[in-house]
């Protein structure tokens, strides 16, 4: 497996696009792989008609699923062979697709300079954001009240996109009379009013499709002390060694400390490094990722594991004693314990490096959404809206029928996403 993963922009496998009409109800047993080489290929039929036919005489005894097992694993061996049409091409033409080749090499070159460009162009707009993100976070804490002017323009978003939705509303539909909502840009505040956003953070992180399949219960309790989720892009010293030049970006998660009863650090970080070379699609791949070492308050308080209390007997003596181990599971702050690609040496079996390969895909989509999309557009986040943006055919009812879906009453309960991943509506998340 390689040890870098492509980043891939507005990657979102966790929202799955209605099924179309004519699209078969089970999958089809042939894989599609990446684009990286022609992938024609030969089957020898005078050496594999015995086989043919041994295979097909097994089969006839055998059930549906083990037939269709057996065809993917064939399938899968086939899979990169070379046709032998490149090889059967003279000698003058293989050169120049040899010629061809050298071309791309430089190629790749300059896409490597696009990307080091973007990037250096990304840091000179953070500076720029940096002034909003910290007017922002004082906002949220309650140390500063928006200006009448920053209430207006808000008031203003929120009612073009009320038109908006009423101009996609069916025609047959009867409009509702709307009362325009008053106004809250000069509104006087209570003394005794909540101060700034509670659970701002907590809310927007659990609006995230996948991170609120990781956010735990347990979990909320500490990610209601998170105040501010910050971003850095690494600065690479001009002299520095090979393996101190990789470029990157670093996520500082901060907390109320003083309220925090689960660990005792102020800024929990993240940091995601660049390799130095693009993808086949011209993006810059991941290296590897660091995280943080969290200092947990004590065993109980460790949200990465679970205590579980065994008795034990001792046979001769008959004496019971209570012993308690910790027991690694699930939580969002996994996060800062990111999983190690392989070593060349390191020798993995199959199915161990596909899940490996899931979680890093995984682990780098989610630092590169909360880069890109969660830091820019919190608010978006915590009030649900970017929820519709991120796939607006999941809410439109026009676009396809019933017959798309099967009925599936008693299972309801059972289906519902554990962390609001269909919207955590902001009232839900009462300040303790």
């Amino acid at each position: 497996m390689a040890n870098t993963v492509e980043i891939g922009k507005n990657k979102n496998t966790d929202l799955t696009a209605p099924t179309p009409q004519n699209t078969p109800l089970s999958n089809a047993p042939i894989q599609r792989e990446p684009l990286s080489r022609p992938t024609v290929t030969t089957i020898g039929e005078e050496d594999d008609d015995d086989d043919d036919d041994d295979e097909d005489a097994a089969a006839a005894g055998l059930p549906n699923a083990a037939i269709q097992s057996m065809i993917q694993d064939k399938l899968n061996g086939l899979v990169g062979r070379s046709s032998g049409y490149i090889e059967s091409l003279p000698d003058e033409v293989r050169r120049r697709v040899e010629g061809l080749k050298g071309l791309n090499i430089d190629h790749q070159k300059i896409e490597a300079e696009f990307q080091r460009e973007i990037l250096a162009l990304e840091k000179k707009f953070a500076q720029r954001y940096a002034p909003l993100y910290d007017r922002r976070k004082e906002i949220i804490l309650g140390k500063v009240e928006p200006t009448a002017a920053e209430v207006e323009s808000g008031e203003t978003v929120d009612r073009e996109d009320d038109e908006d939705e009423d101009e996609d509303e069916d025609d047959d539909e009867e409009d509702d009379e709307k009362e325009t909502p008053r106004s809250l840009a000069n509104i006087s505040i209570k003394t005794d009013a909540p101060k700034g956003i509670p659970e701002f953070w907590l809310t927007a992180l659990k609006n995230h499709v996948a991170l609120s399949e990781v956010i735990t219960e347990r979990d909320e309790e500490a990610l209601r002390h998170l105040t501010d989720i910050r971003l850095r892009y690494l600065d690479v010293p001009a002299n520095a060694a090979p393996e101190q030049s990789l470029q990157g970006f670093q996520l500082d998660f901060v907390f109320d400390a003083a309220k925090n009863e689960n660990f005792s650090n102020e800024v929990l970080t993240k940091t995601y490094f660049y390799s130095d070379q693009v993808g086949f699609s011209g993006d810059l791949v991941y290296d590897h990722a660091e995280g943080t070492t969290i200092d947990w308050k004590s065993p109980e308080a460790n949200l990465m594991h679970r205590v579980e209390t065994k008795k034990q007997r001792n046979k001769n003596t008959n004496e019971t004693r209570t012993v308690k181990r910790l027991v690694p599971t699930e939580s969002f702050f996994n996060f800062f314990s990111p999983p190690k690609p392989p070593t060349d040496e390191e020798e993995e079996d199959e199915e161990e490096l596909d899940a490996l390969e899931e979680r890093l895909e995984l682990d780098y989509q989610i630092g590169e959404d909360l880069k890109d999309r969660i830091i820019p557009h919190a608010v978006d986040f915590f009030t649900g809206k970017a929820l519709h943006y991120e796939n607006p055919e999941e809410w439109d009812d026009d676009e396809y029928g019933d017959e798309d879906f099967d009925d599936d009453e008693d299972d309801d309960e059972d289906d519902a996403p554990r962390g609001g991943a269909r919207g955590q509506d902001p009232q839900e998340c009462k300040q303790q």
